[in-house]
């Protein structure tokens, strides 16, 4: 069968177009040679990139004000490629003592796995940071707000001791986002997001995207990415476009939302405490204040008093809310790091990070503030009272 061209049109189409082909056509070797060789740009094989994954980073990389970024299949893989890319067998590299679970499991397993030296430390803790550091230091990973105390980072501390030793600063920029906080202006070097939270917002998109201010660190981790199969897929490259034309109108309204939430809980009998960033009570306001210039963002954590049988009793009561372990939906989602995100920890390590069996972290979404306050209020009494 012979190819069709595509029709001429003097118009152009508002939607970026979905372009799922696994593969594109050169006209001759050299005109091949002259894409590989960086002479013109063109597409060969959707490992490699697609044009859904170049226009999902060059959104990305405004809002960040960066250029060069990678989009990958997953968060995760985005983490992956900068200490599996940029690391190697003999190195150490530092991380936040509350980042992701995943991103824990991978430090405390994977990396030793492979000759790579790890340790955890608190990002709020510039000198325990410090002590952390050994000469074959060549990363520190920290998370701006923690996932799932909402503990905040001294970035500026972090960024001042990591030029004096010569390390790498990244930061994972998905609980904050671009709208929240903005690492390159606070000194780190690499930036990580999971798109697939509230920047794609609708609980329907998997991707990661990471970038550095040097542009050869990005084309190693894109080499690592490419090499490696952290292809994202085009689908969802256009999914997640989508719903980052809305990301500004959902972030202001979920984190209104999410400091009245914050406020509400702190008044029910049966919550023993609240986190969230901006509120005076949280253990790094000031920090908060300072950092993130009055933007909480959507993220808020409670604990229950009453344990695990609390815990069921309120999920069970949350009418309309689903528990489900992610975040940044348009509707309210509660997760229960005990049996999700952190479960494969023990219990005296859960605890060591704050995390008891009533602890949840709520991502908040779109909804009425009044309604979803009521709904809140009801199945904390119930937990309370069940």
């Amino acid at each position: 069968m012979r190819p069709v061209p595509l029709p001429d049109s003097a118009s152009r189409p508002v939607v970026t177009p979905l372009s799922p082909s696994v593969v594109y056509a050169s006209e001759t070797p050299d005109a091949l040679d002259d894409q590989y060789e960086g002479r013109v740009h063109g597409y060969t094989y959707s490992r490699e990139g697609h044009p859904n994954a170049d226009v999902v980073a060059a959104r990305l990389d405004d809002m960040e004000g960066a250029e060069g970024g990678v989009v990958t299949g997953s968060g995760m893989s985005a983490v992956s490629a900068v200490l599996l890319g940029l690391l190697k067998s003999g190195d150490h590299v530092i991380g936040g003592n509350q980042l992701y679970g995943r991103s824990l499991r991978l430090m405390a397993e994977d990396l030793p796995r492979l000759g790579i030296a790890t340790s955890l430390a608190d990002p709020g803790d510039v000198d325990a940071v410090r002590a952390a550091i050994r000469p074959e230091t060549r990363l520190l990973l920290v998370e701006a707000v923690s996932n799932p105390t909402l503990a905040v980072a001294d970035i500026d501390g972090l960024a001042t001791l990591c030029r004096e030793h010569g390390i790498l600063l990244a930061v994972d920029n998905t609980f904050t986002t671009p709208r929240g906080f903005l690492p390159f202006e606070h000194g780190a070097d690499i930036v990580i997001h999971s798109i697939t939270k509230l920047l794609a917002g609708h609980s329907d998109v998997m991707l990661g995207y990471v970038v550095a201010k040097d542009q050869a660190l990005n084309d190693r981790m894109r080499v690592f990415a490419v090499t490696t199969g952290l292809t994202p897929s085009p689908f969802d490259c256009w999914l997640a476009e989508r719903g980052m034309l809305s990301f500004d109108l959902r972030f202001d309204r979920a984190q209104a939302t999410a400091a009245a939430l914050a406020d509400h809980l702190a008044t029910l009998p049966g919550v023993a405490r609240v986190l969230y960033p901006m509120r005076a009570d949280h253990p790094d306001h000031a920090r908060a204040a300072e950092l993130l210039q009055g933007q909480g963002c959507n993220m808020v954590s409670f604990e229950l008093t009453g344990g695990r049988n609390a815990a069921n009793a309120f999920t069970r009561a949350a009418d309309g809310l689903s528990f489900a372990p992610t975040l940044g939906d348009v509707g309210t989602t509660l997760s229960h790091p005990a049996s999700s995100s952190h479960r494969a920890l023990t219990a005296e390590n859960r605890a060591a990070l704050g995390l008891s069996e009533g602890f949840f972290r709520v991502s908040v979404g779109l909804e009425d503030p009044e309604a979803l306050k009521q709904v809140f209020t009801d199945a904390v009494a119930a937990a309370t009272t069940g």
